[in-house]
């Protein structure tokens, strides 16, 4: 018997330094003290992390561009930066990972993030400025928490929820930007009635009210001509 002693230790032994190992990359609650190189916009930041400077895209928020390099400068992008950068220089920052992979595709760290234990995301949502996007499994640990706080902001018309379609389920839409909400029990009328569509590879294809691809679409721009939707680099899905 006592000859069996050893190997059993040695074998829960190693499970235990997988287990862990498993846990470290894969994520956990514990949340990890950084410190910030500089805020680049409202959803990203760049902070030293295992001795390298990194930059941190939040997890399940997103806020409008200030230099996106095929959508430009959208309304209210200064004031989410703005925002972000106030609230990531009052205190001390930490991180904290999901259960998903720690990078995305183009090498940023997916983390949230707190400043003095406080949700960084959770407060640029309940200003208006952020809305709960990129919800992409396992890593949704806060994703109804941060509904909620979005869905209080979108009450109060607040931030990118002052106009109707301003923010709608793929990004942000900046010919609504500065409509008139529609009142309580009134439906929407577009003007800017346009979808401006960029695909996965960055073909920028418009669609015109009436068309069999129309209602399937999902803009990440809205247009009130065709002009305006050629000026900006988009053709039609005729041509």
């Amino acid at each position: 018997m006592k000859k069996l002693i050893g190997p059993i230790f040695l074998s829960l032994l190693l499970s235990a330094c997988t287990f862990a190992s498993l846990e470290e990359e894969n994520g956990s609650s514990e949340r990890i003290d950084v410190e910030v190189i500089s805020v680049i916009d409202g959803d990203t930041i760049k902070i030293n992390f295992e001795g390298k400077n990194q930059t941190v895209r939040y997890l399940l928020v997103d806020t409008p561009e200030t230099n996106h390099p095929t959508i430009g400068k959208q309304p209210l992008g200064a004031e989410a930066t703005a925002e972000n950068k106030r609230i990531i220089e009052s205190g001390e920052v930490s991180i904290e990972f999901d259960e998903g992979g720690r990078y995305d595709d183009y090498d940023r760290l997916l983390a949230y993030i707190y400043v003095d234990g406080e949700s960084v995301q959770e407060q640029l949502l309940a200003s208006g400025l952020a809305r709960v996007a990129y919800i992409y499994p396992p890593n949704t640990r806060y994703v109804e928490e941060f509904k909620e706080v979005e869905k209080q902001a979108r009450e109060k018309e607040i931030g990118i929820w002052e106009y109707s379609n301003y923010a709608t389920d793929r990004g942000f839409n900046a010919a609504a930007y500065g409509s008139s909400a529609p009142s309580a029990g009134q439906s929407y009328d577009k003007k800017c009635n346009i979808k401006g569509n960029i695909s996965r590879s960055g073909n920028k294809i418009y669609h015109m009210p009436g068309q069999s691809s129309y209602d399937q679409t999902n803009p990440e721009e809205w247009f009130c001509t065709e002009q305006e939707a050629q000026d900006a680099g988009f053709r039609s899905t005729g041509s």
